[in-house]
């Protein structure tokens, strides 16, 4: 591991975006509870002294919400003793397979085509508003494991920030902590230590040029108005956040209450 940054949150070596979610503040007056829910991008490229981390913190899940597309450009997560591994894909290996590879491949004029002019921006809400409206069925699996028997838990992606980010997000909701925390937890990804390290093809020179990166901004930052977009079709759709919880996840009220007990001081 390098240099504590800050001292209470490891920066791994090989494990982008990794932080403890606990001590957020909920709208009763309570906080998550520290040790309880991690986030991070994927494990596959943890050293020894990153996994002896996470080994460490006494984990029960690790939930992989990457596709079998990204788990075979990253490779699979390192294997953590005595950690379950669950693997909920949020999103389908097809879609969008083509625009990954140009934003990987593409030369200067291809990306303008697919992200100049807001075009890439506009994906990201669209991706985000569809994982809400659409995944409903992983996100309940995730929350009764939770109120079941599944942490300490990790949640990561490919970024820690997307997939992960609507999870930790859906799961903040569903423990009743403030909007305002749950996004300023999201932001927290753009963390310069934090980002996640775009694969280019082709030289420096050519493949990360100022505009490039410029074009690419949209697709790995973490913006407010993607996470608000989530929650605009939570209510567009279910009305509520407790109409989404209850109706389009099932969660019972005791269920709820049982989550709240596990993961809230």
């Amino acid at each position: 591991m390098t240099q504590q940054v800050p001292s209470t949150e490891p920066e791994l070596a090989g494990v982008r975006n990794f932080r403890d979610v606990g001590g957020l503040p909920t709208t009763d007056g309570r906080r998550v509870r520290h040790g309880v829910l991690f986030r991070s991008g994927h494990l596959a490229h943890a050293t020894e002294d990153d996994a002896a981390f996470l080994a460490s913190l006494g984990l029960h899940t690790v939930f992989d919400f990457r596709n079998s597309a990204d788990q075979r450009l990253e490779g699979p997560d390192v294997e953590l003793p005595g950690v379950r591994n669950v693997n909920l894909p949020l999103s389908d290996p097809a879609d969008g397979a083509e625009f990954w590879t140009m934003v990987r491949e593409g030369d200067l004029d291809q990306l303008r085509a697919i992200l100049d002019d807001g075009k890439g921006a506009a994906r990201m809400i669209a991706s985000y508003r569809k994982i809400v409206r659409e995944r409903t069925a992983e996100h309940s699996r995730v929350l009764h494991a939770l109120a079941d028997d599944s942490v300490p838990a990790l949640m990561h992606c490919a970024a820690g920030k997307d997939r992960a980010g609507i999870s930790i997000a859906v799961t903040l909701l569903a423990l009743g902590v403030e909007r305002d925390a749950i996004v300023a937890d999201y932001l927290e990804s753009n963390a310069r230590h934090r980002r996640y390290k775009v694969r280019r093809s082709g030289s420096a020179d050519s493949a990360y040029t100022p505009e490039v990166m410029e074009l690419l901004d949209p697709l790995f930052d973490a913006r407010a108005e993607y996470l608000e977009a989530a929650f605009e079709s939570i209510e567009e759709t279910w009305g509520e956040v407790d109409t989404y919880l209850r109706q389009g996840l099932g969660l019972a009220p005791e269920t709820r209450e049982r989550l709240r007990e596990r993961l809230l001081d």
